[in-house]
């Protein structure tokens, strides 16, 4: 028996491609005025942007994917699990709590930082201490991918400060939560099945 459905590399990696692709494709509807590299990706689900229904359509889209990820994802522990799901119940929030056109939104900005939050930290909560545990759920594996998305959380914090790069830190950063899932299910696809013995 797989440690993993089939279906788990579709949805997980489905996410990354849908967050990626509907910021490209938002930044095009708005236009000139959308400056990737300084403005955040809230921008261009904000009310009144151009690209909001692609941008928060998507966000819909990362959300069920995660969901199913979870769902799928038994070789993981169930509080890791639980938190990727929750990761994806938060993606599907922020869809329905867009930025203001102007100035901030303490609704929108609590649900983005509880989204980081829960995605940087079911690495580390779905460790599977097997000793034939899939690489991507090993504690030296989770503990280095959560720590390095703890840093890239502290960056975007770093340049939201007006340093000047807050969309590509935050690009990185989105990328890497969207992308790990999927990383976790291909390494769980790939991991030898115990061999059975006879009796």
């Amino acid at each position: 028996m797989r440690l993993v459905p089939w279906w788990t590399l579709v949805s997980s990696g489905c996410a990354p491609v849908v967050l990626v692709g509907a910021w490209v494709i938002a930044a095009l509807l708005q236009g000139p005025s959308y400056e990737p590299v300084t403005q955040t990706i809230s921008i261009l689900g904000a009310d009144g942007a151009s690209g909001r229904w692609v941008l928060n359509g998507a966000l819909i889209a990362l959300g069920i994917c995660h969901l199913l990820t979870a769902w799928g994802l038994r070789a993981a522990s169930l509080a890791g699990r639980v938190a990727l799901g929750a990761g994806g119940v938060v993606a599907i929030v922020v869809a329905q709590t867009p930025a203001p056109s102007r100035g901030g939104s303490l609704g929108h900005g609590f649900a983005v930082a509880i989204g980081f939050i829960l995605l940087a930290v079911w690495p580390v909560l779905a460790v599977n201490r097997s000793k034939s545990a899939p690489w991507a759920l090993r504690p030296s594996v989770s503990i280095t991918v959560t720590a390095l998305m703890a840093v890239g959380a502290v960056c975007f914090l770093i340049e939201l400060q007006g340093n000047g790069a807050a969309g590509v830190a935050e690009r990185a950063l989105t990328t890497m939560q969207s992308l790990w899932p999927f990383v976790v299910v291909v390494s769980c696809l790939r991991h030898p099945r115990p061999s059975s013995t006879s009796g």
